[in-house]
């Protein structure tokens, strides 16, 4: 079965640089699109970036362009979501997501917290 697992979440001051991961298994990863979502307290789920299958075209939300880096190793089934220069607004609970045959599956997420 499907399976996504996040993992790199944290604290960091204001400015600083997370890496998070998405361990995928139960499918050809390779082939489909990966995408990291957030959602932070009393707000709704927000895309933050996307990668395709094959040629890895990525994809931004306008709040971290510039700042955010989405990546993927096809040999390790693994999405990575380079964080640098993090604002306290990007403090949110992160998840990796797939779309697969109609079916939309999820991590289990993981916490990022941007304070001083």
């Amino acid at each position: 079965q499907v399976q996504l697992v996040e993992s790199g979440g944290g604290l960091v001051q204001p400015g600083g640089s997370l890496r998070l991961s998405c361990a995928a298994s139960g499918f050809s990863f390779s082939s489909y699109a990966m995408t990291w979502y957030r959602q932070a307290p009393g707000n709704e789920r927000e895309l933050v970036a996307s990668i395709t299958g094959g040629v890895g075209s990525t994809n931004y939300a306008d709040s971290v362009k510039g700042r955010f880096t989405i990546s993927r190793d096809n040999a390790k089934n693994t999405v990575y979501l380079q964080m640098n220069s993090l604002k306290p607004e990007d403090t949110a609970v992160y998840y990796c997501n797939v779309w697969r045959y109609g079916f939309s599956y999820w991590g289990q997420g993981t916490q990022v917290t941007v304070s001083s």
